[in-house]
Protein backbone atom coordinates (compact mmCIF):
# COMPACT_ATOMS: atom_id res chain seq x y z
CA UNK A 1 0.00 0.00 0.00
CA UNK A 2 2.84 2.09 0.79
CA UNK A 3 4.47 1.50 -2.51
CA UNK A 4 1.57 2.35 -3.95
CA UNK A 5 1.31 5.86 -2.43
CA UNK A 6 4.58 7.10 -3.69
CA UNK A 7 3.94 5.72 -7.20
CA UNK A 8 0.93 8.17 -7.22
CA UNK A 9 2.80 10.90 -5.26
CA UNK A 10 5.49 10.64 -7.77
CA UNK A 11 3.41 10.63 -10.71
CA UNK A 12 1.45 13.59 -9.76
CA UNK A 13 4.64 15.33 -8.70
CA UNK A 14 5.79 14.72 -12.77
CA UNK A 15 2.71 15.84 -13.28
CA UNK A 16 2.70 18.93 -11.71
CA UNK A 17 6.18 19.92 -13.02
CA UNK A 18 5.15 18.95 -16.30
CA UNK A 19 2.26 21.39 -16.09
CA UNK A 20 4.22 24.17 -14.47
CA UNK A 21 7.17 23.95 -16.69
CA UNK A 22 6.68 26.27 -20.02
CA UNK A 23 6.50 23.94 -23.60
CA UNK A 24 9.93 24.03 -25.85
CA UNK A 25 9.87 27.29 -27.87
CA UNK A 26 10.48 26.30 -31.89
CA UNK A 27 13.70 27.42 -33.22
CA UNK A 28 13.22 30.53 -35.16
CA UNK A 29 13.11 30.14 -39.14
CA UNK A 30 16.33 31.02 -40.26
CA UNK A 31 16.51 34.87 -41.61
CA UNK A 32 16.46 35.70 -45.18
CA UNK A 33 19.99 35.68 -46.54
CA UNK A 34 21.33 39.03 -46.67
CA UNK A 35 22.72 39.42 -49.87
CA UNK A 36 22.04 37.22 -52.98
CA UNK A 37 24.20 36.82 -56.27
CA UNK A 38 22.52 36.38 -59.65
CA UNK A 39 24.58 34.95 -62.73
CA UNK A 40 22.98 34.50 -66.56
CA UNK A 41 24.53 33.66 -69.64
CA UNK A 42 22.39 34.38 -72.61
CA UNK A 43 23.09 33.89 -76.39
CA UNK A 44 21.10 36.41 -78.81
CA UNK A 45 21.23 36.53 -82.06
CA UNK A 46 21.21 40.22 -82.55
CA UNK A 47 21.76 42.57 -80.03
CA UNK A 48 19.40 45.34 -79.84
CA UNK A 49 19.54 48.75 -77.79
CA UNK A 50 17.02 51.33 -78.04
CA UNK A 51 15.76 50.30 -81.14
CA UNK A 52 19.10 50.46 -82.78
CA UNK A 53 21.34 47.39 -84.07
CA UNK A 54 24.30 46.80 -81.58
CA UNK A 55 25.61 43.74 -83.29
CA UNK A 56 24.23 40.38 -84.71
CA UNK A 57 25.16 37.38 -82.59
CA UNK A 58 25.74 38.01 -79.57
CA UNK A 59 26.62 35.96 -76.01
CA UNK A 60 25.69 37.87 -73.13
CA UNK A 61 26.60 37.38 -69.70
CA UNK A 62 26.07 39.02 -66.54
CA UNK A 63 26.50 38.48 -62.17
CA UNK A 64 24.35 41.09 -60.55
CA UNK A 65 24.54 41.38 -56.85
CA UNK A 66 21.64 42.41 -53.95
CA UNK A 67 21.86 43.48 -50.83
CA UNK A 68 18.93 44.76 -49.05
CA UNK A 69 17.74 47.69 -51.38
CA UNK A 70 21.12 48.48 -53.14
CA UNK A 71 22.29 46.53 -56.43
CA UNK A 72 25.57 46.48 -58.61
CA UNK A 73 26.25 44.38 -61.27
CA UNK A 74 28.23 43.38 -64.34
CA UNK A 75 26.87 42.88 -68.22
CA UNK A 76 28.82 42.23 -71.09
CA UNK A 77 28.14 41.78 -74.80
CA UNK A 78 31.09 39.59 -76.51
CA UNK A 79 30.06 39.40 -80.41
CA UNK A 80 30.00 36.48 -82.23
CA UNK A 81 31.58 38.28 -85.41
CA UNK A 82 34.71 40.14 -85.30
CA UNK A 83 33.29 43.28 -87.18
CA UNK A 84 31.33 44.59 -84.23
CA UNK A 85 32.68 45.34 -80.09
CA UNK A 86 32.75 44.03 -77.54
CA UNK A 87 30.64 45.84 -74.85
CA UNK A 88 31.05 45.95 -71.10
CA UNK A 89 28.83 47.70 -68.62
CA UNK A 90 29.19 48.10 -65.18
CA UNK A 91 25.99 49.50 -62.67
CA UNK A 92 24.78 50.21 -59.62
CA UNK A 93 21.21 51.65 -58.08
CA UNK A 94 19.07 51.78 -55.12
CA UNK A 95 15.38 51.21 -54.92
CA UNK A 96 13.73 52.71 -52.88
CA UNK A 97 9.83 51.03 -51.71
CA UNK A 98 7.00 53.52 -51.59
CA UNK A 99 4.28 50.67 -51.16
CA UNK A 100 3.74 47.05 -51.79
CA UNK A 101 3.51 47.81 -55.21
CA UNK A 102 5.63 50.94 -55.98
CA UNK A 103 9.19 51.43 -55.75
CA UNK A 104 11.69 54.47 -57.22
CA UNK A 105 14.89 53.22 -58.96
CA UNK A 106 17.87 55.25 -59.18
CA UNK A 107 21.31 54.63 -60.60
CA UNK A 108 24.32 55.10 -62.93
CA UNK A 109 25.30 52.65 -65.73
CA UNK A 110 29.02 52.92 -67.39
CA UNK A 111 29.11 51.67 -70.82
CA UNK A 112 32.43 50.82 -71.91
CA UNK A 113 34.23 49.13 -75.24
CA UNK A 114 37.48 47.91 -74.52
CA UNK A 115 38.45 47.75 -78.12
CA UNK A 116 37.44 50.78 -80.05
CA UNK A 117 38.88 53.27 -82.14
CA UNK A 118 39.10 56.16 -80.40
CA UNK A 119 40.59 57.71 -83.75
CA UNK A 120 37.28 59.03 -85.13
CA UNK A 121 36.59 60.52 -82.07
CA UNK A 122 34.10 57.84 -80.74
CA UNK A 123 34.09 57.39 -76.79
CA UNK A 124 35.61 54.42 -74.89
CA UNK A 125 32.79 54.84 -72.13
CA UNK A 126 29.99 56.57 -71.40
CA UNK A 127 28.14 57.37 -67.94
CA UNK A 128 24.24 57.71 -67.98
CA UNK A 129 22.57 57.95 -64.46
CA UNK A 130 19.05 56.99 -64.48
CA UNK A 131 15.78 57.35 -61.89
CA UNK A 132 12.46 54.93 -62.79
CA UNK A 133 9.57 54.57 -61.27
CA UNK A 134 8.01 50.78 -61.01
CA UNK A 135 4.68 49.43 -59.94
CA UNK A 136 1.98 47.23 -60.58
CA UNK A 137 -1.61 46.90 -61.37
CA UNK A 138 -2.51 42.99 -60.81
CA UNK A 139 -0.76 40.70 -63.34
CA UNK A 140 0.11 44.12 -65.06
CA UNK A 141 3.70 45.73 -64.11
CA UNK A 142 4.89 49.18 -65.31
CA UNK A 143 8.31 50.85 -65.59
CA UNK A 144 8.87 54.35 -66.26
CA UNK A 145 12.30 55.39 -66.73
CA UNK A 146 14.89 58.84 -67.23
CA UNK A 147 18.44 58.72 -68.32
CA UNK A 148 20.82 61.22 -69.07
CA UNK A 149 24.38 60.83 -70.97
CA UNK A 150 26.33 62.46 -69.68
CA UNK A 151 28.95 61.87 -71.98
CA UNK A 152 26.58 61.73 -75.47
CA UNK A 153 24.86 64.46 -73.90
CA UNK A 154 21.40 62.71 -74.80
CA UNK A 155 18.04 62.47 -73.07
CA UNK A 156 16.07 59.57 -73.01
CA UNK A 157 12.64 58.64 -71.50
CA UNK A 158 10.99 55.05 -71.49
CA UNK A 159 7.81 53.27 -70.56
CA UNK A 160 7.47 49.34 -70.47
CA UNK A 161 4.76 47.40 -69.68
CA UNK A 162 4.79 43.69 -69.01
CA UNK A 163 2.16 40.85 -68.64
CA UNK A 164 2.61 37.51 -67.20
CA UNK A 165 0.52 34.35 -67.47
CA UNK A 166 1.10 30.92 -66.10
CA UNK A 167 1.46 28.29 -68.56
CA UNK A 168 2.15 25.44 -66.36
CA UNK A 169 3.50 24.78 -62.60
CA UNK A 170 6.86 25.45 -63.84
CA UNK A 171 6.81 27.79 -67.16
CA UNK A 172 5.24 31.05 -67.73
CA UNK A 173 4.68 33.09 -70.40
CA UNK A 174 5.66 36.66 -69.78
CA UNK A 175 4.49 39.82 -73.07
CA UNK A 176 6.37 43.22 -72.79
CA UNK A 177 6.08 46.20 -75.15
CA UNK A 178 8.95 49.09 -74.77
CA UNK A 179 8.60 52.74 -76.22
CA UNK A 180 10.92 55.37 -76.04
CA UNK A 181 12.87 58.68 -77.54
CA UNK A 182 16.16 59.77 -77.49
CA UNK A 183 16.74 63.55 -77.34
CA UNK A 184 20.23 64.48 -78.36
CA UNK A 185 21.66 68.31 -76.85
CA UNK A 186 22.65 68.72 -80.29
CA UNK A 187 20.70 67.05 -83.72
CA UNK A 188 17.59 64.81 -83.95
CA UNK A 189 16.08 62.71 -81.43
CA UNK A 190 14.39 59.40 -82.62
CA UNK A 191 11.78 57.52 -81.15
CA UNK A 192 11.48 53.82 -80.84
CA UNK A 193 9.18 50.49 -79.39
CA UNK A 194 9.28 47.47 -79.74
CA UNK A 195 6.88 44.01 -78.17
CA UNK A 196 8.57 40.55 -77.11
CA UNK A 197 7.33 37.84 -75.49
CA UNK A 198 9.67 35.28 -72.96
CA UNK A 199 9.04 31.91 -71.83
CA UNK A 200 10.87 31.21 -68.06
CA UNK A 201 11.15 27.70 -67.46
CA UNK A 202 12.23 26.96 -63.86
CA UNK A 203 14.32 23.71 -63.53
CA UNK A 204 14.78 24.26 -59.75
CA UNK A 205 14.33 27.32 -56.97
CA UNK A 206 17.58 28.78 -57.86
CA UNK A 207 18.13 27.81 -61.83
CA UNK A 208 15.46 29.05 -65.07
CA UNK A 209 16.13 28.62 -68.33
CA UNK A 210 14.63 31.14 -70.57
CA UNK A 211 13.59 31.18 -74.42
CA UNK A 212 12.34 34.22 -76.14
CA UNK A 213 11.35 36.27 -79.22
CA UNK A 214 11.46 40.24 -79.95
CA UNK A 215 11.01 42.75 -82.19
CA UNK A 216 12.04 46.72 -82.25
CA UNK A 217 11.80 49.08 -84.94
CA UNK A 218 12.68 53.25 -84.58
CA UNK A 219 11.80 56.47 -87.11
CA UNK A 220 15.20 57.46 -87.23
CA UNK A 221 16.06 57.74 -91.14
CA UNK A 222 18.56 56.31 -93.04
CA UNK A 223 19.28 53.19 -90.58
CA UNK A 224 17.58 50.02 -90.54
CA UNK A 225 14.36 50.08 -88.81
CA UNK A 226 13.35 46.57 -88.40
CA UNK A 227 14.33 43.74 -86.16
CA UNK A 228 13.46 40.74 -85.13
CA UNK A 229 15.47 38.19 -82.95
CA UNK A 230 15.62 35.37 -81.10
CA UNK A 231 17.33 34.64 -77.35
CA UNK A 232 18.53 31.79 -74.62
CA UNK A 233 19.93 31.90 -71.21
CA UNK A 234 20.40 30.19 -68.10
CA UNK A 235 19.96 32.30 -65.12
CA UNK A 236 21.25 30.77 -61.86
CA UNK A 237 21.02 32.19 -57.99
CA UNK A 238 23.33 31.97 -55.43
Amino acid sequence: MKKFVLTLLTLGSAASLAAQTPAPVPAPAPAPPAYSVTTDFTYTTKYVFRGLQATKGAFQPSVKLAAGDFYAGIWASAPVNRGYELEIDYNAGYGLKMSDTWSIDSGLTVYTYPGLDTRGGADKATVEPFVGLNGTFGALTTGTYAYYDLTLKAFTLQEALGYGVAVSDNISANIGATAGHVSPDAGNGYTYYGVGVTLPWKLSERATFTAGLQYASHNLSGVADHHIWATAGFTYIF
